[in-house]
């Protein structure tokens, strides 16, 4: 049971049928009336974000999220295969369930995947790659009106922004969450 007077950062609790996520929350004592708990709250199946109000005294049951490392084997169309590593079974994902920063997964991979009720509900890509870059432009000396990068292609198929001494057939470490350059491998 999670009482809305005890809400931290990252509490997950049941909210009538929606698994909810506190994202910032405030106790509030005025002046006049009763104290309530100000939140800010994510839909961890559907991402939305909402704001809400609660008495100090409101129950929720508890949402237990579970999360599996598992391997990324293939994509097939819109189905993305994914091998658990104890028990060898393959679990296909649907695309919809795929954030944008999984175009720096390759297959064999680790992955996250996160399920509510044994339903995967998102996959989160391992926070650091490394990736060979297969297509860069040329550096141009004296360039840096663009802050002295330039656009690269890494073997994922996707591009990023990488300083000019990159060169074609490099390793690079890369960033998944904020799709970044972070340094050569």
């Amino acid at each position: 049971m999670v009482i809305a007077g005890d809400f931290k950062n990252g509490v997950t609790f049941d909210m009538d049928g929606q698994v909810m996520q506190v994202i910032e929350f405030q106790h509030v004592k005025p002046g006049k009336g009763a104290a309530f708990v100000r939140t800010k709250l994510r839909n961890v199946i559907n991402g939305s974000v909402i704001e809400k109000s609660f008495s100090p005294t409101d129950k929720f049951n508890d949402a237990r999220i579970e999360r599996r490392d598992m391997q990324y084997l293939y994509n097939d169309g819109d189905l993305y295969y994914f091998m658990d590593l104890e028990t060898y079974e393959q679990m296909p994902i649907g695309k919809n369930l795929i954030g944008d920063n999984f175009k720096f997964v390759k297959e064999e991979m680790i992955c996250t995947i996160r399920s509510y009720q044994d339903k995967p509900f998102s996959v989160e890509p391992p926070m650091f790659v490394e990736l060979e870059v297969i297509d860069c432009e040329p550096g141009v000396r004296g360039d840096t009106a663009t802050g002295a990068s330039k656009t690269a292609t890494v073997e994922t198929g996707a591009t990023i922004r990488v300083p000019l001494f990159i060169e074609t057939g490099e390793k690079i470490r890369i960033d998944t969450r904020t799709s970044e350059y972070l340094e050569r491998a």
